[in-house]
């Protein structure tokens, strides 16, 4: 009793539990600021970057996010009012997002973000006219756990050819620089990689754009592994001739830009459970037992029906034991009649009239004994037979007990399948559906491919000290030797020749650098990096890499060289009279 009161409040408390962990998982609070620059006003008009910007704004607010600010055709001062304004936003955010299509421009390594407004008639309005990168940064140093900052804005530069150049030495670079964030936990995409175009694209949208919202918000998803499916699908409808990047790193933990919503609780999980139990032992009393716990209810349905079955074929089975009873019974009763008249018969004559009797009589009496012992064995053939069909018909109900007591534990099994099944498609479903929006029929996730592991994998050598080079899903020598290296620093034994999923989980086991620093000559490591060794006055650095005390000579005189009179050497310089 006790327990069958107890099985309902775990439920309770349970179902109590995911709704806290679904509540947490989108607890934090996230932020984004979308521009699109479309109409330039002092070159040509570009087609896409408004229609990009709505799409990846109404992308994020069908994610939950808790502000999307969303701006058209800033000029310089809006642009910079945006920007400061977000920073505001941002200044509690857990995750900031900062999405920007429409012109940018790289000058002398420094990347700037192009308003709507923007002449450029000379290289000295660049710092007027135009907002940096670095600006974006810092409004978004503030933010906890995240910031990304996507750029649409790899498109050929349309003031290259009018701006003047006041600095020879000013070099204005094709496409945007290499950036290299300087805060932990910063990602920043580029449309194409340094120093490469992108493609404005043919169709409403980007083809960046179109790959970024297909991927980047799927609940759960890591950013790398996202961004990672953006390259490998603008690569592909581009030909190869465009190939998004991303900079920055992350840390060991799986950073998503919409969390995976948490699974409902299941309330008949343990009645799931019990059921199970109940359909491998396959009796009624283990099936009455279940149903003492569980009496309403999909699983309690389904015990009251295979609880019948076996009911049933019991009931048979019964019906089947008592007519073979009854006929063994039967046969039993005419052979005890058969001796008993054949007794009664000589017991009726007197022993001289035995002696008496002619031997016709006795020929009669021995005929009559005769045909009464056929008739009694002919009765007791049928009695046995009767018997055995009895016995048969027994073992016929027994099999079909047994079959039914099997095929209820296949229908069991079956049952608990399709129930796990349904559930899974339902939490699948919610999963994918929206905040904002009514859950769509439910899709089965993209699995993780070989790509997908070999550049997370990459990504987190690159963390913990043992450098792959490339983080391109490219599984190399390079790669294998970062591997192996970690498997001599950290004592695993993970096979180094392919990307596993064994392997990314031993990686990403480690918290801290695994391989060592490795520094060049005339280097040592200082807070995981290679600094330059510096001697104090009097020494220098020798050939080990180690500062060493510098021993003078004496005077050494000399006659000859310039001029007649004596030259000596003197600290490694040489004097003449």
């Amino acid at each position: 009793m006790m327990r069958a009161f107890a099985r309902p409040i775990l439920l309770v408390l349970l179902g109590m539990w995911f709704c806290l962990c679904a509540d947490a998982a989108f607890a934090d609070k996230r932020v984004a600021l979308v521009i699109g620059m479309s109409e330039y006003q002092h070159v040509p008009r570009l087609e896409n970057p408004a229609h990009d910007a709505d799409l990846v704004a109404g992308l994020l607010k069908r994610a939950g996010f808790d502000v999307v600010t969303i701006q058209h055709d800033l000029g310089v001062a809006a642009l910079r009012r945006a920007i400061r304004d977000f920073s505001l936003t941002a200044a509690d955010a857990d995750v900031a997002v900062v999405y920007f299509a429409g012109h940018g421009i790289e000058v002398n390594g420094t990347n700037y973000l192009i308003p709507a407004d923007a002449r450029l008639l000379s290289d000295f309005d660049i710092e007027d006219e135009t907002i940096s990168l670095d600006r974006v940064m810092w409004a978004l140093s503030a933010v906890k756990r995240l910031r990304l900052v996507i750029l649409d804005a790899c498109r050929d530069n349309p003031f290259a050819k009018t701006m003047k150049r006041t600095i020879a030495s000013r070099a204005i670079g094709r496409g945007l620089a290499k950036v290299e964030p300087d805060v932990a936990n910063t990602l920043i995409a580029f449309a194409a990689k340094a120093g490469a175009l992108a493609n404005d694209g043919e169709g409403a949208n980007s083809p960046f754009a179109a790959a970024l919202v297909k991927h980047i918000a799927e609940p759960g998803l890591d950013l790398r592994i996202a961004f990672g499916r953006v390259r490998d699908e603008v690569l592909r409808t581009t030909g190869n001739r465009q190939e998004p990047f991303v900079y920055g790193s992350l840390g060991g933990d799986t950073m998503a830009l919409v969390p995976q919503t948490a699974k409902p609780a299941d309330p008949e999980a343990t009645a799931r459970v019990d059921y199970e139990l109940a359909a491998q032992v396959g009796t009624r009393e283990a099936w009455e037992s279940f149903l003492k716990l569980h009496q309403s209810g999909f699983y309690a349905d389904l015990a009251r029906a295979q609880n019948a079955k076996l009911l049933t074929a019991e009931q048979s089975l019964a019906s089947a034991d008592e007519m073979r009873t009854k006929a063994e019974e039967q046969a039993a009763q005419k052979a005890q009649e058969f001796r008993k008249k054949v007794e009664e018969q000589i017991a009726r004559q007197p022993a001289e009239a035995k002696q008496k009797l002619s031997g016709q009589a006795k020929k009669d009496l021995e005929e009559a004994r005769l045909q009464a012992a056929e008739q009694a064995r002919k009765e007791l053939d049928a009695a046995k037979e009767q018997a055995r069909l009895s016995e048969q018909k027994a073992q016929a109900a027994r099999a079909e007990l047994e079959r039914v007591q099997r095929q209820a534990a296949a229908d069991a099994r079956a049952r608990v399948e399709e129930a796990k099944r349904r559930a899974k498609l339902e939490a699948e479903r919610l999963a994918l559906s929206t905040p904002t929006e009514p859950a769509e029929p439910a899709q089965q996730p993209p699995q993780m491919d070989s790509r997908d592991v070999a550049r997370l994998l990459q990504a987190h050598l690159k963390r913990v000290g043992c450098d792959p080079g490339n983080t391109d899903g490219n599984w190399d020598d390079s790669s294998k030797k970062a591997l192996d290296l970690f498997n001599r620093n950290a004592r695993t034994r993970v096979n180094a020749k392919v990307a596993s999923l064994d392997a990314l989980d031993a990686v990403r086991g480690k918290t801290d650098r695994v391989c060592p620093l490795i520094c060049a000559t005339g280097q040592r490591a200082e807070d995981n990096r290679c600094v330059q060794i510096s001697c104090p006055t009097g020494h220098f650095l020798n050939s080990s890499g180690a500062c060493e005390k510098r021993t003078e000579s004496a005077p050494k005189a000399r006659t000859g060289g310039r001029g007649s009179g004596r030259c000596f050497t003197f600290s490694g310089r040489t004097y003449c009279e």
